[in-house]
């Protein structure tokens, strides 16, 4: 008997509708004669599961037992008994309760799976197993119950059950995932559109590279070789050269403007084992492909460009990125190169991007690099002695023992020491061997003996044949020495310049940083930029790193004029000419950070004018209105007070009487405002951070509005919070006031408390008008009121000093949505690491379900009981 088929509905997020679609395909299956039962179903009291749940037969339920608790599970034996061609068993990644056959659902669908019967399931992205700790960092609870990836990887279908966040948030508020005592918890706490939109992203990626495996399968099965563009895929050209980085990076600008995108790179190696590549490079290049998001592939290969295109159509490639060729002019007559040969071959399916770098035609090098420099002087000086002293030693020895070795062995014994010559010294000492060899030869071991001339034509071709050889020999060590130093020295020009250019983009601005990058990079004691202001004006020192910097130019050691009126000086030692090319780019970069510092610099002084102009104008006009207003109450009801004209009931006194506590109370709470604003502005705010608890805090911070007016939900459970207890106190006193002053009548404000990884949180909801995303971070702007506040409500100052002093206590303050309608401010503070810790949910049934949420409106729950099943 066969294995049966899996097939899994995969939800992007919890009440996308996973079990409605499986039930939905049970129905459909019956239709069409299929014997389908439905082995296990989770409906969670959801009206529309329940309704499609009828018309399917039902395996009972194995009824279990746990700490009192009744539940009921899969029942594998009844249906394996019942032997149903196809099974629907929900929640892939339940753990069955104790005493159940198996740990895990997913090990009761695998002795289904076994027994032959096809099963239908369900799963969450947020269940796999590899995704827990992506899942945690995301939303802040950790999925208690998790499924092996590779079970659902061997699944024979997956279909991905998706919604937008929108449509979601949409269907829970109109009740249609949890009951409606615990939408709201649910919708500010798991289900925020930020949470959604990722989990929608990680399921997409999750069911992208599993269509991905099915499609390489596919073409391998089939013997496809033409490359399918399903999916951007760069591959990338290395021959080991320090180009080789550039290209990286380039591929990996590419594969950024497509979302999916992926980048190979490649080295192919000849199958002898001979390469020019330095093993040290590769090993770097494998490290910044790797670090950039893409992969490394070593491949053997004697033909270049075949060995490319086959790795290429093998992976299913769409773009190949190579770098201009490093050959001289000359050498094409060998052949088009690698690119040209690639682009030729690479036919329709494959684009071919040709990258210009540093080494093009790095043959050319610098000027004036000497031998000596390449070498050393001890090599050439051993040069000299293995080319010009060990040849008249060869000599004597020769000549002095009885057998003669014979012209040949002879020529073969000066060849080895002119290869000698060449290895330690290079060019003119192996042109030295090679010419004192020939006389040698031809002087004491070609016939007639002791004459400079040949008698047999053969020892003349053999004299010249050697000389050739050995000049040829000399010539190729010394262009390899050559061509050895004049790439070290553009890699390292190279990756100076590119440090330059990195440092540009990325608006690096840190002077003392790029003068020290310059003492290191050219070995100096110190280095200082200088400036003035015209010719006549003396020099001061706008940078310096390093011990005694120069405080002119002329008393450097090197100096780099930068315009007219600044300049680089360096103490140390002189540079070579070819180092002032590099300095100079170093000099140029030196002056646009200073002028790029003095630029950000006016910028904030003005912005500080500007903000400082804002706020006196609004001060202003805050006095002329908002504070003459209490005043010209408290003046008239005083003066009516005072009057003779009129006997004042006791009525009438003691309402002009409250009349005047008011105006007092308002100017009090307005220049209260007004010096705290003061203080966080001139930074006079120093936070006494301690540990606090918040349910001592937050009611004392109520006493300023009605006592009707906020529902108060802070567990003594909670940990206690790093937080200044006074700054805390008023920064919640302003928030709960802005929220009583908007919410309409009768609607109560909820001040809730909760708990997020190691962050507490204070929302404070109210039902009012709410404020559009738009306006959001301009209501904790000093002096600003939302839309048609009433001049009377204020000067627009409670918000902002709010989260000043949440900022100052390493705290954040944020406006949000209420579900439904209203604003909800959100104070999220730091829990204190020495804090008592806060306890779990309770008993084994909030272990299994972290769904459950309050059952009254003031009853919110923590963060961690928010999440989905």
């Amino acid at each position: 008997m066969g294995r049966g088929r899996l097939r899994i509905y995969l939800g992007a997020a919890p009440g996308v509708g996973k079990t409605y679609a499986m039930l939905a395909e049970g129905h459909r299956r019956v239709e069409r004669g299929t014997d389908c039962v439905v082995g296990f179903v989770e409906h969670h009291g959801r009206p529309r599961t329940e309704a499609v749940l009828h018309g399917l037969e039902q395996v009972p339920g194995r009824p279990l037992s746990d700490r009192g608790a009744a539940f009921s599970e899969l029942d594998v034996d009844g249906v394996l008994a019942r032997r149903p061609a196809v099974a629907l068993v929900d929640e892939l990644a339940h753990t069955n309760a104790p005493g159940s056959r198996n740990a895990k659902r997913w090990q009761d669908v695998e002795e289904l799976l076994r027994a032959g019967i096809d099963v239908v399931s369900t799963v969450n992205i947020q269940h796999l197993e590899s995704l827990g700790d992506v899942v945690e960092t995301i939303t802040g609870v950790r999925p208690r119950e998790t499924v092996p990836d590779e079970v659902v990887r061997r699944a024979d279908q997956i279909e991905l059950v998706d919604m937008s966040p929108q449509a979601l948030r949409r269907r829970m508020a109109h009740g249609n995932v949890y009951r409606p005592d615990k939408v709201d918890a649910a919708l500010s706490h798991y289900f925020r559109p930020g949470n959604l939109t990722a989990l929608r992203e990680l399921a997409l990626l999750w069911v992208a590279d599993r269509a991905d495996e099915h499609l390489q399968q596919y073409r391998g099965e089939h013997g496809i070789r033409s490359t399918w563009q399903a999916r951007e895929r760069i591959v990338v050209g290395l021959t080991g050269g320090p180009e080789g980085r550039t290209l990286i990076r380039r591929a990996a600008r590419m594969a950024a403007k497509g979302s999916g995108s992926e980048v190979l790179a490649v080295y192919i190696a000849r199958s002898d084992g001979l390469t020019s590549a330095t093993p040290k490079e590769l090993a770097v290049q494998r490290t910044l492909v790797e670090d950039l998001g893409g992969t490394f592939h070593h491949v053997i290969g004697d033909r270049v460009p075949e060995a490319l295109l086959a790795f290429a159509r093998g992976v299913n490639a769409t773009q190949i990125v190579l770098g201009s060729s490093r050959r001289k002019a000359w050498q094409y007559v060998l052949g088009p190169g690698v690119g040209a040969t690639v682009a030729r071959d690479s036919g329709p399916d494959l684009d071919v991007h040709i990258v210009t770098h540093e080494e093009v035609a790095r043959g050319r090098g610098l000027p004036g690099v000497r031998s000596a420099a390449r070498l050393g002087r001890t090599r050439i000086a051993a040069g000299w002695v293995a080319g010009v002293v060990l040849p008249v030693l060869l000599c004597a020895l020769l000549t002095h023992i009885d057998t003669d070795p014979g012209l040949a062995n002879d020529m073969l014994l000066f060849l080895a020491l002119t290869v000698a010559a060449a290895l330690l010294g290079g060019l003119w000492p192996a042109l030295a061997s090679a010419a004192s060899g020939s006389l040698l030869l031809n002087y004491f071991f070609a016939p007639p003996l002791h004459r400079l001339t040949v008698s047999d034509p053969r020892n003349i071709m053999a004299i010249a044949v050697f000389f050739g050889v050995a000049v040829a020999v000399a010539s190729v060590v010394d262009l390899a020495a050559r061509r050895t130093h004049q790439a070290a020295r553009l890699r390292a020009e190279s990756e100076v310049l590119s440090f330059l250019a990195g440092s540009v983009l990325r608006g690096e601005a840190a002077l003392d940083a790029l003068l020290e990058r310059v003492r290191e990079t050219f070995a100096m004691e110190s280095v200082a930029l200088l400036e003035r202001a015209g010719g006549a004006e003396p020099w001061t020192r706008a940078g310096s790193v390093g011990p005694r910097p120069a405080a002119r130019p002329e008393d450097a050691d090197v100096d780099m004029p930068i315009g007219d009126h600044m300049a680089l000086a360096l103490s140390g030692r002189v540079l070579p000419a070819e180092d002032r090319r590099v300095l100079g780019a170093f000099a140029a970069q030196a002056a646009v950070v200073l002028d790029r510092q003095r630029l950000v610099g006016e910028a904030e002084e003005a912005r500080r004018l500007a903000e400082g102009n804002r706020i006196r104008t609004a001060l202003l006009a805050a006095v002329s209105h908002d504070l003459r207003t209490p005043l010209a109450s408290i003046k008239a009801s005083v003066s009516s007070l005072r009057s003779d004209d009129v006997d004042w009931s006791e009525e009438d006194r003691a309402e002009l009487l409250a009349g005047i506590e008011e105006g007092a109370d308002r100017l009090d709470h307005l220049v209260g405002n007004l010096l705290d604003m003061s203080r966080l502005r001139t930074g006079s705010v120093t936070p006494l951070i301690r540990e606090v608890d918040l349910d001592e805090v937050v009611p004392v911070a109520l006493g300023g509005v009605p006592e009707d007016s906020v529902l108060l939900d802070v567990p003594e459970t909670l940990p206690m919070v790093a937080a200044d207890p006074g700054l805390l106190e008023r920064a919640v006193a302003n928030v709960v006031e802005n929220a009583v002053k908007y919410s309409p009548p009768g609607q109560r404000v909820l001040v809730a408390a909760s708990v997020l990884g190691d962050r507490v949180e204070v929302r404070v909801v109210d039902r009012g008008p709410g404020v559009p995303d738009e306006a959001k971070e301009r209501i904790f702007a000093p002096f600003q009121r939302h839309g048609d506040a009433p001049r009377g409500a204020g000067v627009g100052l409670g918000l902002a000093v709010a989260r000043g002093f949440a900022e100052s206590m390493d705290a954040t303050l944020a406006a949000e949505d209420t579900p439904g309608g209203g604003l909800t401010m959100v104070l999220c503070m730091r829990a204190a690491t020495r804090g008592r810790p806060r306890e779990g949910p309770g008993g084994a049934d909030g272990a299994r379900n972290p769904e459950r949420g309050p059952t009254e409106a003031g009853d919110l729950p923590a963060r961690q009981e928010a999440g989905p099943l």
